[in-house]
């Protein structure tokens, strides 16, 4: 069952994140607009072994840490990528990310992404940031249908993405290279609708 969050997201309708995106607060964590001077916070978070384990490789150094924030924000900017630096509260280093990524011309079918330091699994941080995220790409930028992809040996992330309501779609073949294998990966999706109704169950309204 979802915890109750504050949606800031929903406030933002309007907000034209391709020129900038809003902070976003919770309980745990503050999203944010990447920027350059993340790097080396990202580069010491995501680098090793146990969270790049099953994600797409990625940047070897601070420097190239910077290189793919520099491109986030002119994807950003085309309205093609939204990319959110996780700070837990009280803090403005940047623990992790989650990345949203078009699919289509419109940005109504969408892939997402995230990765987040390993000191913080299991701490609440992951979910509490995913409400927020889901909460501004269905509220704000219009979203529909959002997919995400997770290795079928990633126990902790399909899980993570169960939780959160995510639908099993099926399994997509040897579809991620990884330390020299092709590895099998679960297709998780969310609608706008299962959302809407998600949060409807939490408010106590009933759905017809």
């Amino acid at each position: 069952m979802l915890p109750t969050v504050a949606a800031p997201a929903a406030e933002q309708v309007g907000h034209d994140w391709r020129s900038g995106l809003p902070s976003l607060t919770g309980a745990l964590v503050t999203l944010r607009d990447v920027r350059l001077t993340d790097a080396p916070s990202l580069f010491t978070a995501l680098a090793s072994h146990q969270v790049s384990g099953f994600i797409s490789p990625p940047p070897a150094s601070a420097e190239g840490f910077e290189k793919f924030i520099a491109w986030t924000q002119r994807m950003r900017g085309a309205g093609q990528n939204i990319s959110f630096a996780v700070t837990p509260r009280g803090s403005d280093t940047a623990i992790g990310l989650y990345q949203v990524r078009s699919l289509d011309p419109g940005f109504a079918t969408a892939e997402w992404g995230f990765a987040i330091a390993s000191e913080f699994w299991g701490t609440g941080v992951f979910f509490d940031g995913a409400q927020l995220l889901l909460d501004f790409v269905f509220d704000v930028v219009g979203v529909y249908r959002l997919e995400a992809r997770a290795s079928v040996r990633n126990g902790r992330g399909n899980g993570a993405l169960e939780k959160l309501g995510a639908v099993n779609e099926g399994v997509l073949r040897r579809s991620l290279f990884r330390n020299g294998e092709h590895l099998d990966q679960v297709l998780w999706t969310i609608l706008a609708d299962d959302r809407r109704e998600a949060r409807a169950v939490l408010s106590g309204r009933v759905i017809h």
